[in-house]
């Protein structure tokens, strides 16, 4: 195969290979359209199509897809092949420009929430230039968005390539009050660590809970979890370490970065992290990453498990998403610089970052919510549900300063001019020191924590960047208009900070203090679940503002709406229907059965010696008949509370009805068959246990 050098990016459409293939005019014209959204020359699209096609053929290809992300989260394809029909009866390879640039599936079961009537089913896709196409097996994968006969966003890459080009504008305006007029655009990067678990996929297929449902619906706590931290950074087994070496090969040929590897606090669990790229790039690679995360683990015999929380009392698994801003003159807008006017216009950048977290706290959430995730998020884990920033001391102490106009003291390290003079100096010791933070300021980035590991990236990164393109378009506008720049740029700073500072919080954001704290005495909001936030994207601030910035219209905010609740009423639907199947069909007989075994062993003994009282006999078996009684009872009550659900008139009374009974009854029902696990022998417990399945992979 070579060095990783000489395979990286193989099977990539790059721009090593279109400089190469392509006429120097073509590739300058697509570079432009790439570079700064110029519109696309169709006789261009009609070159880079015979390009493409000449390149994927060469390396094996047969068939072309319009790869895309619907509103299910995953990626969908449909496969045409290169052939057409030649006149001696072979056939030709062939791809136009045309079929390049757009597609036509059907693609009518995709969930719509309403944006597609039956007659209007047919959904078209359209190629996105700015993400390079890739091959995959023997197909070429062309990134594009997905929308309707209508022309609504079917997709998450276009509302994110719209939120791009709403932060680019307003970001662009603020650059040029700053005198930056040689900057031609401002693009967002993004890095998501990318948390899972591998188990041994024998045990996987003997888990009807995990084939349906990803995680784990019953499981007593075994006699050890992570409590020594011991498998955190700990050395890797050497199955999972031949699953990441050619994982890492299949993702480099891909073109994806992927850095670094280690093994994660629960046992059995593991992260990957890439170096950070464009935004739409890193959705498109995220979404490859855990593709190939589990054709390549179940080629080792193991299983990725990218659920949320696949197993209870220990760590669920997220995805850090470190989020920047950077100009195509190479600027990082985030990392404080050296200059006079990089640091005042890194105050102002960062300012905007704050007011947009605060502002728009319940679209972060919302952005997050899956029924998954509120098992993480409700739950206080790993970062709670309340939204709040971390900056450290070295910047907390800034702001401070700034807003009661007082001077800073900084250390002795190298101090950095802001170029205003009101403004104080301060030291570049900005790394973060809390890994409690749901956002948190990390150097040069943003680290939002909040994600859940089976998450695409798109939802939280279309928010974040709108709400930046907002505050910077309020910034904007004030000085634009302003009398002097730099008063107006200074007390502006200082109203954000003075305006938004409840949302700072540099303290334990586990502590059962904070979120009191948080929500009684900072007004901070508290969503723990999915139906208590979604509700909120409708609210009338989010919907001006998306329509605002043209990145959702409001019937596509509607059918988010639906969509999100219809998903999480089918994934707990599914989850519940799966415990009953189990409690039914497993457990319960296999109690029973312990419990006859029992009962014939006393009597045995009983035979032998009547003065025998077989009390250790005799209380088990009563313990183990109240269970599978507790059992029954509960299971029904569940299977009764679903029979319920039917009579639930709008999406969100469904909703709330899963979040306040059947959650609930889930959650009494696991608890019994639990029980019974720890008092059942293990010969006759119908699946492997928690202990089997998270020290299972040697």
């Amino acid at each position: 195969m070579g060095t990783v050098s000489e395979y990286f990016g193989s099977l990539v459409f790059d721009d090593r290979v279109m400089k190469a293939k392509l006429s120097a005019e073509v590739y300058q014209s697509l570079k432009k359209t790439i570079d700064e959204g110029a519109k696309l020359d169709p006789g261009v699209a009609n070159a880079v199509a015979a390009a493409m096609k000449d390149w994927a053929v060469a390396n094996g290809a047969t068939h072309y897809t319009h790869w895309f992300q619907p509103l299910t989260g995953i990626t969908a394809e449909k496969h045409d092949s290169f052939i057409s029909p030649a006149p001696d009866g072979g056939v030709i390879m062939e791809f136009s420009g045309k079929e390049l640039i757009k597609g036509e599936p059907d693609a009518s079961s995709f969930p719509s929430g309403g944006l597609r009537a039956t007659f209007e089913a047919r959904g078209y896709t359209a190629w996105d230039p700015t993400s390079y196409a890739f091959i995959k097996g023997k197909t070429l994968c062309i990134p594009t968005a997905f929308c309707s006969y209508g022309g609504e966003a079917l997709d998450k890459k276009t509302p994110l390539l719209r939120s791009m080009e709403a932060l680019n504008k307003q970001a662009l305006r603020i650059l040029h009050l700053f005198g930056n007029d040689t900057v031609k655009c401002v693009r967002t990067s993004v890095g998501p660590e990318q948390e899972y678990f591998l188990i041994d996929k024998e045990m996987y297929e003997k888990r009807r809970d995990l084939k349906y449902t990803g995680r784990t619906l019953f499981g007593a706590k075994p006699p050890k979890g992570q409590e020594m931290d011991d498998h955190y950074f700990g050395v890797i087994k050497p199955r999972v370490a031949a699953f990441m070496e050619e994982l890492n090969e299949e993702l480099w040929k891909l073109g994806i970065l992927a850095k670094t590897e280690h093994n994660e606090v629960a046992p059995a669990q593991h992260e990957l992290a890439p170096i950070y790229t464009t935004t739409n790039i890193a959705t498109d690679h995220n979404q490859l990453m855990m593709e190939i995360m589990q054709k390549v683990a179940a080629k080792h015999g193991l299983v990725c498990l990218l659920h949320e929380k696949p197993f209870a009392g220990v760590n669920g698994s997220g995805k850090h998403n470190n989020w920047s801003i950077s100009t195509d003159t190479g600027v990082n807008l985030l990392s404080p610089g050296e200059t006079p006017y990089e640091n005042a216009q890194f105050l102002l950048f960062l300012c905007a970052v704050i007011k947009a977290v605060d502002d728009y706290q319940d679209l972060l959430r919302i952005s997050v919510a899956t029924a998954g995730n509120d098992h993480r998020l409700g739950a206080n884990e790993a970062p709670p549900a309340v939204v709040s920033i971390f900056l450290g001391d070295e910047l907390n102490a800034v702001m401070k300063a700034i807003e009661t106009d007082t001077p800073y003291e900084g250390t002795k390290k190298k101090q950095m001019k802001l170029g205003v003079d009101v403004l104080p100096k301060f030291n570049r010791d900005t790394t973060d020191r809390n890994r409690t933070s749901p956002f948190a300021f990390t150097g040069n980035k943003f680290e939002f924590r909040m994600l859940g590991s089976s998450n695409s990236i798109a939802c939280a990164n279309i928010m974040l960047n709108t709400a930046v393109a907002e505050s910077l378009k309020i910034y904007a506008d004030r000085l634009e208009n302003a009398d002097d720049f730099q008063t107006a740029l200074h007390e502006m700073i200082r109203k954000t900070i003075k305006d938004h500072k409840h949302i700072i919080f540099n303290g334990n954001g586990y502590d059962d203090a904070w979120i009191q704290e948080a929500t009684e005495v900072r007004g901070l909001l508290n969503y723990r679940t999915t139906p208590d936030c979604v509700p909120h994207l409708l609210d009338k601030k989010n919907v001006d503002m998306l329509t605002a910035h043209k990145v959702f219209s409001e019937t596509e905010l509607k059918s988010r709406y639906e969509i999100t609740l219809e998903n999480y009423c089918k994934t707990v639907m599914i989850e519940a229907n799966t415990m009953v199947d189990m409690a039914k069909t497993e457990i319960a007989p296999a109690v029973e059965t312990y419990a006859a075994e029992i009962a014939k062993a006393a009597a045995a003994k009983k035979t032998l010696n009547p003065s025998l009282a077989c009390v250790y006999e005799t209380e088990l078996v009563k313990k183990l008949s109240r269970l599978v009684d507790r059992i029954a009872l509960q299971t029904d009550e569940l299977e009764a509370a679903l029979l319920d659900l039917s009579s639930a008139e709008t999406v969100g009374a469904c909703a709330d009805a899963i979040r306040d009974t059947i959650l609930v009854k889930m959650g009494e029902l696991r608890l019994a068959c639990d029980e019974a696990e720890t008092v059942t022998a293990k010969k006759y417990w119908p699946f492997p246990t928690y202990g089997d399945l998270l020290f299972g992979v040697k």
